[in-house]
């Protein structure tokens, strides 16, 4: 079951928290697998199942990344392998970001550390920023089709991935500046 049709939610990156966590405490209630305990196994089984499900769907849906990832994957537009490519201009700045984190390995230079940093967290503030008014319209769009909104949100949430794998990288590097 979808996770949107469980909470009788409709599909949208940003949620009514409130809403989100009413309804997860209330279906938490409902299929507590104690109140079941004297009905038959099968019975049994279908409750946890739907306790799992109400939990996964929570974790889920609170999450704005995990929210995006699954949306984009219910609309099939994150796949394993193929598919899942970024613009060649975003990866040729990556690749000059990544050259030089590469030179920060071998000749650690503080302020070459944080000049990167600097830059990671613009780019990603520039994503947030630029994605922000697809986020809060989808699916309600005006000049763009609901596709071209999920296009975008999918490149966006690849570019942020990456960016994250950068700053990680970062991370590593924090304990030398």
């Amino acid at each position: 079951m979808n996770y949107f049709e469980l909470y009788n939610l409709p599909e949208s990156f940003v949620l009514d928290e409130k809403a989100l966590k009413n309804t997860y405490y209330k279906l938490s209630r409902e299929y507590h697998p104690d109140f079941y305990a004297n009905e038959p196994q099968e019975k049994q089984q279908e409750i946890l199942q739907l306790s799992t499900l109400n939990t996964n769907a929570y974790r889920t849906l609170s999450d704005q990344d995990l929210r995006m990832q699954y949306i984009l994957k219910e609309h099939g537009l994150l796949e394993e392998g193929g598919k899942n490519e970024l613009p060649g201009e975003f990866l040729m700045e990556m690749m000059e970001i990544n050259e030089e984190l590469m030179e920060l390995e071998f000749d650690f230079d503080a302020a070459k550390f944080h000049q990167i940093s600097e830059q990671t967290i613009g780019l990603v503030a520039q994503l947030d920023n630029d994605i922000l008014p697809v986020l809060q319209r989808y699916p309600e769009l005006h000049g763009i089709t609901k596709d071209e909104a999920l296009d975008e949100v999918k490149t966006y949430y690849l570019k942020k991935k990456y960016l994250l794998r950068i700053q990680e990288t970062l991370s590593k590097f924090a304990t030398r500046s």
